[in-house]
């Protein structure tokens, strides 16, 4: 096959080719989280990327998605989780406030020590919560998969009131 660019005309289509791909890049770009809050930052329904949930979590089949941030770090995150139906975190607390937004299905929520699926106070999609810094706290899914948005400010964490216990309980549907 002849190459009818010629030395010079090879140049010239890599040099785009290579302005083409960091142009792209500088779009994509934009569209990334800024940390520090200095550019915009959309996230459309479907763009996020679900990852099993650290801890025994992932055996019942629980996923996150991070938003924005990370919450082990100190600053702003946002952070989707995804409960399968008949799943429900045990009694724990977190040391930062989280405010929770219910973005799919009804989520189950309840305040104390003690395990009591039946006492739960229902939020449906639209509805919040907030976690005080501190507080214990359980929630998850009954009879349908639910996704809750979770912001605060880290660094965050999980103290759960039993450590002998599981992380997350399968509950009646």
């Amino acid at each position: 096959m002849r190459n009818y660019l010629g030395k010079g005309g090879r140049r010239a289509a890599a040099a785009t080719g290579l302005g083409l791909v960091l142009l792209c890049a500088a779009a994509i770009a934009q569209d990334q989280p800024a940390e520090d809050g200095s550019r915009f930052f959309r996230v459309m329904p479907g763009q996020e990327h679900w990852v099993d949930y650290r801890g025994d979590g992932a055996k019942f089949g629980i996923k996150e998605a991070f938003i924005l941030g990370d919450p082990n770090k100190p600053g702003p995150y946002v952070i989707r989780i995804k409960f399968p139906p008949g799943v429900m975190s045990s009694p724990h607390s977190h040391p930062e406030m989280r405010i929770g937004t219910v973005i799919k299905g009804t989520w189950w929520t309840g305040t104390g020590e003690k395990f009591d699926p039946q006492t739960t106070t229902p939020v449906p999609a639209g509805g919040m919560m907030v976690h005080p810094a501190g507080k214990v706290h359980y929630d998850g899914a009954r009879n349908e998969e639910v996704v809750v948005q979770m912001s605060g400010i880290g660094p965050s964490g999980k103290t759960t009131v039993d450590p002998n216990q599981p992380g997350f309980i399968r509950v009646p549907k």
